[in-house]
């Protein structure tokens, strides 16, 4: 809710009750208009303080400021008499003030000015009156001159050097210093007092070792006096050696001093008493002197040391007690002990008070003929006495005023009159100071005001308290009423309430409490009224806030603030993280309806907030991001219980970034081999935090550790130490041992070299075995480096099986006896081709082969597959052009026949056979011719279906890519359908030249489906499908949504885009239309005196219009119904504009395609395809 705000204070009722009658005071707004327009006594607003102390370099400003109106004059007074400031040329009183100023620039003693001083401030309607200010000007005299003697001291006696400063006003600081300006070291044993003496419980002798001088700092002169110096002799049976004593534990003992029981220096004698005032600080102090130190400690008696305002100070000498009250009173004492003994003070503390206030007298303001009072209450220990003064003179000699009754502390007013105004003075005095306080009494008669601005309009949300203010003045005071949309009963009980200082409260506001209300505030001299329009608003609300979410780091987050609000009023929304303004970016958006946060990271975790706020409400929502992240890297890592083939590896978990860790990857380097290469050693539950690590002989291990939670992987640890590991002869032998030869007279022994963890010794070799199968022949044997995979023998027989070992070997010892692997030397060529090869027709697509296998010896290698080489060599089409790419088939293993399809129908083809092994194809058979019989065509091509108006529908083609035989024709079928109802199938034969039907509409509702085929005299071929487009007055289906949730037409991005499009458009549009307007068409006639050339058919009304010459139409294109030509061997194609000839046509029925360049496409996909020259498209056209 909104409210008025007035730079005003509202009317206050002060409700007193004296004698059973009501008393009511006025209370002024400090509304300047109001202020400057009645009259008021004077009133002191600024004085100095009571004791006033001044620097004597300086000129003097003693103050006194006022207010009143008329504006008040202002005198003064000087130890009880008239101060003639005139008189004096050094002193003056500021203008419109009565500060005076004593000016010294010219000379003059600031002395002489010494005194008692008292301001008046005088108007036509009283007298205020100041304290009365004691001014002293401060001081800082010398140190007398004195000769001060050696003090001598025998070593463990007590000791005090007194300090007596100077007197100054203000007391100065004291310090001791030596005379080198060394400040004195001070402990439990040498301390100064608070009078500033220098205390030493016991003296030593190294306290003659410098000599002792008090200073008094001067706080107003800034000036430092100083003492001549006392010199200490100290009297002692052992000179000092600090070696004779440096072992001792006490240094009393080792240098021969008696101990003594402690006594008191300070204070002298026994008890104390201590006198303080109320509000003041205390401080008591107890300096003891004994043998050893004594230390004190300080009580109470019958209770503890006040709490909270109590302070030990100076080693626990002083005792400071802040603010003390009635209740600090009693008896404090002091314990002073060491171990000889203890002694005790006791100080009385008497607790005085100077006067303070407990109803201290206010300003009363009363119409003529109220009542009111004047009440001076105050306390002090003794109790003060207090007397009454009127415009600065004693009560009890001013003139008699019948309405005024005084008794004790209270003065009475009753039927108080016009011309009674005055101020009063209060004064309670004890021994220890005096209080004054100045409350003046205004007699005033005002017509009523309202101060509220005129017709405020307040706006308020539903079923919410509502304050209507309007502040009125007057005297007496006025009595308001309210009034709503002009009815005349008062506004009081049931939803309203309405409050004395004028205030009217709705405490539930409703749609009917909506209007305008009138106060009116009236009294004896008239009255006033002010309008006030209420309007009752709809509360905000957020309908759908964000909740709480768990992404992924880097994925991303959509929070939801859905909100609603009173339409007459601008909603805000904005969004808090942690409590602080959200900062928008690329990365977080504000969307309408919610936050999206991109790729989001740890530092987006927090408490998000979405604050929906119009002018006069708002509504929050709340909800908590947690971020998943891949965990930190595991850190500390650390390698115990070390053995030869294990250690322990224990590390610190990292942060898991709110997704428990599932695994620990555990990590291996070793330098020897592969330097710098991380391999996987193990794998460890994410539980746990030590893992006990295998270990291989002689390897350089370094270890780190990798996290695993749902996220991902964290960075690796920090690598561990080394640990190396001791040397063993190997375990292992290589794997994939294999022998292949890669020429006819070789043999590749090759295998996978042992890892870095497997050679588990220095100098690793491999002894590589080899003889052939099946012969008792030796061994052949060679051994080669660790770092070599391969060893290739030569002179081998072709294609020969070969017994094979390679074993591992080190400087420890051999591996394990290896394996046997049977391998084989090189290939030749095979020396045979496949005989009695037979062919036989399947069908217009395969035939079927059958051969006889060749002998082993021939092939000399392994029988990879007998394979067939075929390919087409002309159409029974004629002039049909072919590619005689040859193509092959495959069958796999020792097969004697196989089938080889997708072959083309009604071709002529030939085909040859070879065995091949792993070196390649042997010598080809004798080549087979055969023929495949006729099939059915293909696909009619480039099937269009549309719809010039509703009465037609036109249907084009072209001839299939593949007749596949002789085409005899063309088959269409068609079926009417209306939603899920369809009509009979209508057939339709056409001849081989026809390309385009047109269809009469019986209904011109429904709409149709069509399937075109292509005949041969097999069959008929695959159908080509579509359906007409929609009815003209068909409207297109829409769905029902109540919002999308992105539309891309209002993103910036793609209007910024179409707006450059657009741009670029109309420049090219421009460009166009120069380039035209300068030679686009140019009149034949003008340029050429020849007639036309029937072929120039181009030439147009004497201009000549530039188009493509691919575009004239071909031999055998038809006329369309809108007489334009078309193009029967059209290169456009329903399949190439579209997925599975699937086209998409607008209103008119015409189709809409993603036109492409089918020229280019055919030129790319070779002679074999290319429409442009097909001989089968020049038999089409001349059949």
């Amino acid at each position: 809710m909104v409210m008025q705000r007035y730079l005003l204070t509202y009317i206050g009722v002060v409700l007193t009750l004296n004698l059973h009658h009501l008393i009511r005071a006025i209370e002024v707004p400090r509304d300047p208009s109001i202020q400057e327009s009645l009259h008021q006594p004077p009133t002191i607003t600024k004085q100095s303080v009571k004791n006033y102390i001044v620097d004597p370099r300086d000129n003097i400003f003693i103050e006194c400021e006022a207010k009143g109106n008329p504006v008040p004059t202002f005198s003064w007074t000087r130890n009880g008499k008239f101060f003639n400031v005139a008189k004096d040329p050094r002193v003056s009183m500021r203008h419109w003030s009565g500060t005076l100023a004593v000016d010294f620039r010219s000379g003059g003693r600031p002395e002489d000015y010494e005194g008692e001083y008292q301001c008046f401030a005088r108007n036509d309607f009283g007298t205020a009156n100041s304290n009365k200010i004691f001014l002293q000007v401060s001081k800082s005299p010398l140190w007398p001159k004195e000769n001060l003697d050696i003090q001598e001291v025998h070593e463990g006696a007590q000791l005090i050097l007194a300090c007596n400063p100077p007197p100054g006003l203000p007391p100065p600081a004291i310090f001791w210093m030596s005379s080198s300006m060394e400040p004195i070291h001070q402990d439990k044993r040498v301390s100064q007092g608070h009078n500033g003496d220098l205390y030493f419980s016991n003296v030593l002798q190294e306290d003659s070792q410098t000599d002792y001088s008090c200073n008094a700092r001067f706080a107003f002169t800034h000036t430092i006096q100083q003492k001549n110096p006392y010199t200490l002799k100290v009297l002692t049976k052992h000179p000092l050696n600090e070696t004779s004593f440096r072992n001792h534990t006490d240094i009393y003992s080792a240098r021969g001093i008696t101990e003594r029981h402690p006594s008191f220096m300070y204070p002298v004698g026994s008890p104390s008493s201590q006198m303080v005032l109320r509000g003041e600080d205390l401080l008591l102090e107890c300096i003891a002197s004994g043998v050893p130190t004594p230390g004190i400690m300080w009580h109470k008696k019958g209770g503890d040391l006040p709490a909270g305002r109590t302070k030990l100070e100076n080693f626990d000498k002083a005792l400071h007690i802040a603010n003390v009250s009635e209740e600090d009173s009693g008896e404090y004492f002091c314990l002073a002990s060491n171990k000889v003994g203890t002694s005790r003070h006791v100080i009385s503390v008497i607790v005085k008070a100077a006067p303070f206030w407990l109803d201290e007298p206010q300003n009363l303001i009363l119409a003529p003929g109220e009542d009111g009072r004047l009440v001076c209450q105050a306390n002090g220990n003794p109790k003060p006495s207090i007397q009454w003064l009127v415009n600065g003179e004693p009560i009890e000699s001013s003139a008699p005023n019948p309405s005024r009754e005084v008794t004790g502390d209270t003065i009475m007013f009753r039927d108080i009159q016009s011309g009674s105004s005055a101020v009063y003075q209060c004064n309670a005095s004890n021994e220890h100071g005096y209080l004054l306080a100045n409350a003046f009494v205004s007699v005033l008669d005002v017509i009523p005001r309202i101060l509220a601005p005129r017709n405020q309009l307040i706006k308020v949300i539903l079923n919410n308290r509502t304050l209507l203010n309007c502040p009125f003045f007057g005297s007496p005071i006025p009595t308001l009423r309210w009034f709503k949309n002009g009815q005349g009963s008062t506004l009081h009980g049931g939803n309203y309430k309405a409050h004395e200082n004028g205030t009217l409260e709705i405490i539930r506001a409703r749609k009917e409490d909506q209007g305008t209300y009138t106060c009116v505030a009236t009294n004896l001299l008239g009255k006033a009224q002010n309008q006030v329009r209420l309007e009752i608003k709809d509360p905000t609300r957020i309908i759908d806030g964000p909740k709480d979410a768990v992404p992924k780091k880097g994925s991303t987050v959509y929070l939801v603030c859905r909100t609603i609000h009173d339409p007459t009023l601008r909603l805000t929304v904005s969004w808090l993280k942690d409590d602080v303004p959200l900062y928008l970016g690329t990365r977080i958006k504000k969307e309408d309806d919610g936050l999206t946060i991109y790729g989001v990271s740890e530092k987006d975790q927090g408490y998000y907030t979405c604050v929906a706020s119009t002018e006069l409400d708002k509504d929050t929502a709340r909800a908590h991001l947690t971020i998943l992240a891949r965990p930190d890297r595991p850190r500390d890592l650390e390698l115990t219980d070390l053995s030869e083939r294990s250690v322990r590896l224990t590390w610190i978990p990292g942060d898991d970034n709110n997704s428990p860790i599932t695994d620990y990857i555990v990590e291996f380097e070793e330098d020897r081999y592969e330097p710098g290469r991380w391999q996987n050693h193990s794998r460890y539950p994410g539980s746990v935090n030590s893992a006990v690590l295998r270990l291989a002989p002689y390897v350089n291990y370094q270890f780190r550790v990798i996290a695993v939670n749902e996220v991902g992987s964290s960075y690796p640890s920090l690598p561990s130490e080394r640990y190396h590991t001791n040397g063993a002869r190997p375990e292992y032998n290589p794997t994939g041992v294999q022998g292949a030869g890669t020429a006819k007279n070789n043999m590749v022994i090759s295998w996978t070299p042992l890892s870095a963890t497997q050679v588990y010794g220095p100098n690793l070799r491999y002894i590589v075995k080899w003889r052939r199968r099946d012969t008792r022949e030796s061994w052949s044997n060679r051994t080669v480096k660790g770092d070599v995979s391969q060893y290739t023998v030569t002179q081998t027989p072709i294609y020969t099986p070969y017994e094979i070992k390679v074993q591992a070997v080190n400087d420890y010892g051999m591996a394990p006896e290896a394996d046997t692997v049977i391998g084989y030397s090189g290939e030749d060529y095979p020396k045979a081709a496949p005989t009695d090869v037979r062919l036989k027709v399947v069908n217009s697509t395969a035939v079927s082969l059958q051969w006889s296998k060749v002998y082993p010896e021939t092939v000399q290698g392994q029988l990879k597959e007998y394979r067939a080489y075929y390919w087409r060599e002309s159409s029974l089409l004629k002039n049909l052009w072919v590619s005689k790419k040859k193509q092959s088939m495959s069958f796999s293993g020792d097969r004697t026949r196989g089938i080889v399809s997708r072959l083309f129908p009604y071709s002529n083809y030939k085909l040859e056979m070879v065995v091949a092994n792993g070196r390649g194809d042997g010598p080809r058979s004798d080549t087979l011719e055969f023929t495949t019989p006729e099939g059915v065509p293909s696909t009619p091509r480039y099937f269009r279906i549309r719809q010039p108006n509703l009465e037609t529908i036109t249907l084009e083609w072209e001839h299939p890519e593949h007749p596949n035989g002789n085409l005899i024709g063309y088959t269409l079928r068609y079926q009417a359908f209306n939603g899920s109802k369809t009509g009979r199938t209508v057939v339709e034969n056409f001849s081989p030249n026809q390309t385009r039907f047109v269809l009469q509409r019986t209904d011109p509702i429904s709409r149709y489906r069509f399937n075109l085929r292509s005949r041969s005299q097999i069959g008929e071929g695959e159908p080509a499908t579509g359906e007409s487009p929609l009815p003209l007055n068909e409207a297109l289906p829409t769905s029902a949504y109540t919002k999308p949730p992105r539309d891309i037409a209002t993103q910036g991005w793609f209007i910024g885009l179409m707006c450059a499009i657009a741009l670029l458009v109309l420049i090219l549009l421009i460009v166009c239309f120069i380039k035209r307007s300068r030679g686009g068409k140019y009149p034949v006639r003008e340029n050429k005196d020849v007639p036309l050339d029937p072929d120039d058919q181009k030439v147009d009304n004497g201009s000549f219009d530039y188009s493509d010459e691919d575009n004239k139409p071909l031999q055998g294109s038809q006329t369309s119904l809108d007489g334009t030509i078309k193009q029967q061997e059209s290169d456009d194609s329903l399949v190439d504009y579209g997925e599975g000839g699937e086209g998409q046509f607008n209103e008119d029925g015409s189709f809409i395609g993603q036109y492409t360049v089918k020229k280019d496409k055919e030129e790319t996909e070779g002679n074999e395809s290319s429409e442009a020259t097909s001989p089968v498209n020049a038999i089409y056209s001349l059949a």
